[in-house]
């Protein structure tokens, strides 16, 4: 049977009772990677929640289990019983559990199936588990941790509560993995959008910093933060504090002066870039003013957007990481990838370990398994929520006022259950 969870409660434990009773009894741990792709990231690393459960009375054995599939444990250990709860016969673990079923019968295999505890006091548990996930000092540090478990990351943007529970909770399974955002990032763009302001740092960081409250109370996932230019670098000391107190795990600062215009006007509109000077002062006065070393300050190069040529996106990042940026940025508006991909196989000759960041918003017929073969690290999906958001509200819109009535509006429409449901009652 395979188990994933940190917290052991009466359920868990007549489970491996029903399962020893059955034979020798070997525990697959899913590994941290496994359960933080498709539940909430573990408490205890995969290595303690192996000994907690070697522990158990009735488990003979104990392995690690790196994928939801059960594919790799069948063709090793050709187990006579595979033991799970019944909660699995529908929903996510479907697929997972007609593919068991499937191996097992190619050997004469049985699957028992056990019933699915359900228990107040395990939901208020895991409630628990959920809420100390979510306080700064745990959150904080997450982004660092998963980047050394995973190699690259994927978030996406959020810009409310609701959108932020969306990328917590949307998982898929494929091929038999599981599969889930890692992080959330808090978009300039999309904030001052929802607001119905124009993207040039008018919103002012109170107001972005509610934006985050609002995310932070119901979800746990990592934020990224877009903090524009970071501002006069002796306010961008004071932005560095607050992030990291309230549980941010990077901030990003472009490095552009004078009033901000979207990157993806490039030359189109004037904009001006720092000089590398006063960006490397601003990072190294950022990273003095932090308190922790979870917290990270990313430089964000716009040579590329502005056609300032390689040479000087790669003179900056150098630059950049010496003066004590975490990671960098590399940022383009064109549809073809080929200088994204130049930059990142010229800054890894001289730099192998210094995380990579990707907003493909222009090149996106990239997929995330090429970004990674190529050395980028985080890979953010900057604007898609809103982007596909305001199109289908205008057309919700625009149908009621041509029908005069909401009917032939209700199969553009989710429930008011199902939106209820995703919101947690707690």
């Amino acid at each position: 049977m395979s188990l994933s969870t940190d917290v052991i409660h009466g359920g868990h434990i007549r489970m491996i009772e029903n399962a020893a009773s059955l034979g020798e009894l070997t525990v697959g741990v899913l590994s941290d990677q496994v359960v933080a792709s498709y539940k909430r990231y573990p408490l205890l690393s995969c290595k303690e929640r192996m000994i907690i459960a070697a522990s158990l009375k009735g488990v003979a054995h104990v392995i690690e289990q790196d994928e939801m599939s059960y594919r790799s444990v069948i063709k090793t250990y050709h187990p006579d019983i595979i033991v799970h709860g019944d909660d699995w016969r529908t929903g996510l673990q479907q697929p997972i559990r007609e593919e068991v079923i499937r191996l097992l019968s190619e050997y004469g295999g049985e699957l028992k199936e056990f019933p699915y505890s359900v228990n107040e006091e395990y939901d208020k548990m895991e409630a628990h588990a959920r809420m100390q996930l979510s306080m700064p000092d745990m959150r904080r540090g997450r982004l660092k941790k998963i980047l050394g478990m995973k190699g690259l990351i994927t978030a996406m943007e959020a810009h409310s509560g609701i959108t932020g529970l969306i990328v917590e909770n949307t998982t898929v399974v494929q091929d038999g993995k599981t599969y889930q955002f890692d992080a959330m990032w808090i978009s300039s763009l999309c904030d001052s959008t929802a607001k119905g302001k124009p993207d040039i740092e008018l919103v002012d960081m109170t107001s972005r910093f509610r934006t985050i409250d609002d995310i932070m109370e119901v979800t746990t996932k990592p934020i990224i933060f877009d903090g524009d230019t970071g501002g006069l670098t002796e306010h961008f000391v004071y932005t560095v504090k607050s992030l990291e107190r309230m549980g941010v795990s990077m901030v990003i600062i472009e490095d552009k002066t004078g009033l901000k215009k979207n990157s993806l006007f490039g030359t189109e509109v004037k904009q001006n870039q720092d000089s590398i000077e006063n960006f490397c002062a601003k990072i190294a006065a950022g990273k003095r003013a932090q308190k922790t070393r979870d917290f990270m300050i990313c430089a964000r190069i716009e040579s590329l957007i502005l056609e300032k040529g390689m040479d000087d996106a790669l003179t900056r990042a150098f630059a950049f990481v010496k003066a004590g940026a975490d990671a960098i940025m590399i940022h383009s508006r064109k549809k073809d990838p080929t200088e994204i991909f130049t930059f990142v196989e010229k800054f890894r000759e001289k730099d192998t370990l210094t995380p990579v960041v990707v907003v493909p918003t222009s090149f996106n017929t990239v997929t995330e398994d090429e970004f990674r073969s190529r050395g980028v690290n985080i890979v953010i999906y900057a604007n898609q929520l809103t982007r596909t958001g305001f199109p289908a509200m205008q057309k919700a819109a625009r149908t009621i006022l041509e029908n005069h009535r909401a009917k032939e509006c209700d199969d553009m429409c989710m429930s008011i259950k199902d939106i209820i449901t995703l919101i947690p009652n707690d």
